[in-house]
């Protein structure tokens, strides 16, 4: 096409013609040469350490030529369904013991494919300074979701509040509550509110960055009890389509994030500076 094409024009255009198509070889050739532009990356996250710290590490992919858009969402059901359905690339909210909830129940082709931080959760309260001090017929806010409600289940029973049906742990719900010696009366809270209902109630599930982000960093160092930090199944993932996992960019910008003294400044910041609060699993 391109040959009869130039053949039917007068001659004294050719010559035009041939500097014209050297020059876009050269420029084809430069563009080989200096390898695939970096696509996009679209990451969901939810308010708070998770989003302040992915907005750092976006930054400087964006320095680095990719191109980086975060997304917040409000709540923990969004996010899975945007990524399986194929408006995000990444997403960074949830453990993997949510996440296999979550593909268990939905059928979402979602795998994880980085570590991220490893958060406390804790049990506080802003009207009794000491666990002994909840009264018979206490109000406790738990979160709502099967998973992470199921940890704070587990943590009021490493409490000794309530005891738990035998081998559920950290995947109870509140039908696998076996004793319940207080009568303790159960609040189910969506997770991200549940900062917000400590107030409202005589003890609350808790997560220290929550109280962070709400400008209470004081208050996050003051649970009642924390949860073991070293449970690596509760450490935050980096969370693609099974179809995506091998990505460049999506492999590029995870290790951006786990190498950034920036970002790693930033996680301590969000949680009070107090490294009792997390770890960063990917270091060990």
């Amino acid at each position: 096409m391109h040959a009869r094409t130039t053949n039917n024009l007068p001659r004294r255009a050719k010559p035009w013609i041939s500097s014209f198509a050297g020059l876009l070889t050269a420029i084809v050739v430069a563009m080989l040469a200096a390898g695939p532009a970096a696509a996009g990356l679209r990451i969901g996250v939810t308010p708070g350490a998770l989003a302040d710290s992915i907005h750092v590490a976006a930054t400087e992919a964006r320095a680095k030529g990719l191109d980086v858009k975060v997304v917040e969402f409000s709540d923990w059901t969004t996010p899975n369904v945007a990524l399986d359905n194929g408006d995000l690339d990444l997403n960074y909210f949830q453990h993997q013991a949510f996440l296999d909830n979550a593909v268990r129940q939905n059928g979402f082709k979602l795998k994880s494919v980085g570590l991220g931080i490893l958060p406390n959760i804790g049990l506080y309260s802003e009207r009794h300074a000491r666990l002994s001090d909840l009264p018979q017929g206490a109000t406790v806010a738990v979160a709502n979701d099967p998973v992470n409600q199921g940890r704070g289940l587990a943590l009021l029973a490493t409490a000794g509040l309530i005891s738990l049906k035998e081998g559920v742990g950290a995947k109870a719900t509140l039908d696998d509550v076996a004793t319940n010696p207080r009568t303790l009366k159960f609040v189910e809270i969506e997770g991200p509110q549940l900062v917000r209902a400590v107030a409202d109630v005589d003890l609350a599930q808790g997560y220290p960055a929550h109280y962070v982000n709400a400008g209470r960093g004081d208050f996050a160092g003051k649970a009642l009890l924390y949860s073991g930090v070293d449970d690596l199944a509760f450490a935050i993932r980096f969370v693609a389509r099974a179809d995506r996992v091998e990505t460049p960019e999506i492999r590029q910008f995870i290790d951006l994030y786990q190498t950034s003294p920036a970002v790693r400044a930033r996680i301590d910041a969000a949680f009070a500076h107090d490294a009792a609060l997390y770890t960063l699993p990917w270091l060990r």
